[in-house]
C-alpha cells in the first residue's frame, strides 16, 4: 500500500537512486506524508503529524490526503439537515450518538475542504459530549499551521464545521 500510494505521487519505488542530500530529504519528507496519512488517533498524533512537516505545501497536501480517507457518505445523507450552514463550499457532517461519545462522518464537494473535514473529524469524533466541549479547537489549529493560511471564506466554513459539532455536544449534555 505504501509503494503504491507513493508511485501515485511520482516515487517509482522506495529504492529509487537519489542523487543529493536535497533530493533525499525531499523524497523521504514526501514519503512520509503519504504514510502518514494512513493513521492519526489523537490530537497529539495530528499535531506531531503536521509539525514534521515543514512548509505549507507539505500541509496542503496532507490535508487533502487526509480528506481522500473519508468514508463514503451516501447520497441521501447529503441533505438540508446534514448540511453545514456558513461554508462556501457544500460540506455534510453525520452525527451519531451512541449514548457515550459523538461519532462524525463528513464529505465536501472541494477537495481541501473535504480535508478540512477530515481535520476537524479527527479533533472531534469518538469523544464524549463533555471533551468535545473542552477542546480548544483554534489552539490546536493554530498548533497545525492552518489558520494563517486559510481564506477568510474557508476560516468562516472551519468555523461553522467547529461551531455545529460543539453545539449537538452541547444539546446532548442539556438533555
Amino acid at each position: 500500500m505504501f509503494a503504491l500510494k507513493c508511485n501515485i505521487y511520482g516515487f517509482a519505488s522506495t529504492d529509487s537512486c537519489v542523487k543529493s542530500t536535497n533530493e533525499l530529504a525531499k523524497w523521504v519528507r514526501s514519503a512520509y506524508v503519504c504514510a502518514m496519512s494512513q493513521h492519526t488517533n489523537t490530537i497529539q498524533d495530528l499535531i506531531d503529524d503536521f509539525s514534521f512537516l515543514e512548509d505549507w505545501e507539505d500541509r496542503y497536501m496532507h490535508v487533502i490526503e487526509l480528506g481522500k480517507s473519508l468514508a463514503p457518505v451516501g447520497t441521501a445523507e447529503k441533505n438540508e439537515t446534514t448540511k453545514v450552514k456558513g461554508c462556501v463550499s457544500q460540506v455534510w457532517l453525520i452525527k451519531d450518538y451512541d449514548g457515550k461519545t459523538l461519532n462524525y462522518r463528513g464529505d465536501s464537494d472541494a477537495h481541501i475542504v473535504k480535508g478540512l473535514v477530515a481535520v476537524v473529524l479527527q479533533l472531534f469524533s469518538g469523544r464524549t459530549p463533555q471533551e468535545i466541549i473542552d477542546i480548544d479547537a483554534a489552539g490546536t489549529l493554530s498548533q497545525l499551521g492552518l489558520a494563517e493560511h486559510l481564506s477568510p471564506q474557508r476560516s468562516n466554513g472551519l468555523s461553522a464545521m467547529i461551531a455545529r459539532i460543539k453545539k449537538d455536544a452541547a444539546e446532548i449534555l442539556q438533555a
